[in-house]
């Protein structure tokens, strides 16, 4: 029997990449893995679906399944979870030093979709107390113009979101036309250097595990998705790409805890592992439902409360049900 071809595009992960090398098999497929910068395969797959298997913003992924475009399934790997109050920006004259003072004030955004900000947005609100209509939100590429969003939008009643096609967010926040920016990805302008943009938090490290600890939330960004067509014709493809993804991830933790060779580049990368265990539990990085639906639920509720969702989804319309729990010997 032949095995089934399959594309998967995936950005570059210790995590996926014995899975992209070829070390890990997945079960039954002949795997052709393309390796994009994200922006890119978010792109090329949320708009035009030219793969089988794809990284894809979690935002996008649930806007789609709740909209219009119901034709991709989620497997519950998620290769990037980045903690995001390292993700404002502010002009370090516009009088922000704390949370609240974001209030009133003009902040921009990528695309109202960016996982990222969905994040970032949802903290405001309940962290900082600071309603999404009470702020002022523009939207624009981070550092060049001509950004679009690639969902459809529902805004809540009041919420204000204007688009700014000939600007970025750097260059306006720079020169005091934006007052703060949340952006996954850093605007050139704060890694040159320049002394008018700073983070809001300079030890963004210890805010977020302070948010953790009271929580339980470990944001997800990217999720991989399937094409419903390929599911359908093979429903069995879900589990064996799970299990592959499953595979080269824990040959990823063994690489970064051996302590008999440095295999990632990192000085005391052990102890940091350990210390991380000790804080999130033995299964650090966790792949599946269960172990996230904290993270999920609260995701999908936000998601609805912004507008990226035209309704609130249940957990269980993201993934196969053959995928929601998992043998045990």
């Amino acid at each position: 029997m032949a095995k089934l071809a399959l594309t998967l595009a995936i950005s570059d992960y210790d995590h996926t990449r014995d899975l992209a090398s070829g070390r890990v098999t997945v079960e039954g497929c002949e795997l052709t893995v393309l390796e994009f910068p994200v922006e890119e395969i978010f792109y090329r797959f949320t708009l035009h679906r030219e793969w089988q298997v794809s990284e894809m913003s979690f935002a996008k992924f649930v806007a789609q399944v709740a909209g219009e475009r119901p034709d991709i399934v989620g497997l519950p790997v998620f290769p990037s979870r980045v903690f995001r109050l390292s993700n404002i920006y502010v002009n370090a004259g516009a009088g922000i030093e704390q949370a609240a003072d974001l209030r009133g004030k003009r902040i921009g955004t990528p695309e109202w979709a960016q996982t990222a900000s969905v994040y970032t947005r949802g903290w405001l609100v309940e962290e900082a107390g600071v309603a999404l209509d009470e702020v002022d939100w523009r939207q624009a590429g981070v550092n060049q113009p001509g950004r679009l969003e690639k969902v459809a939008l529902h805004l809540p009643d009041g919420v204000r979101l204007t688009p700014e096609p000939k600007r970025s967010l750097g260059e306006m926040l720079a020169a005091g036309d934006l007052d703060a920016v949340f952006s996954a990805h850093p605007p050139e302008v704060f890694l040159q250097g320049d002394p008018r943009v700073r983070r809001l938090f300079a030890d963004y490290q210890g805010v977020e595990q302070a948010y953790y600890e009271r929580r339980g939330i470990f944001p997800i960004m990217h999720v991989i998705a399937l094409r419903r067509d390929v599911f359908d014709a093979n429903p069995w493809v879900a589990g064996n790409l799970l299990s592959a993804f499953g595979e080269a991830r824990d040959r990823s933790v063994a690489r970064c805890t051996d302590l008999t060779a440095s295999r990632i580049p990192v000085p005391w990368l052990c102890d940091t592992v350990e210390r991380r265990q000790r804080q999130f539990g033995a299964d650090y990085f966790p792949y599946g439902i269960e172990p996230n639906r904290r993270t999920l639920e609260t995701f999908l509720r936000w998601c609805f409360e912004q507008g990226v969702t035209r309704r609130l989804l249940d957990v269980a319309e993201l993934f196969p049900a053959s995928v929601a729990g998992a043998f045990k010997v």
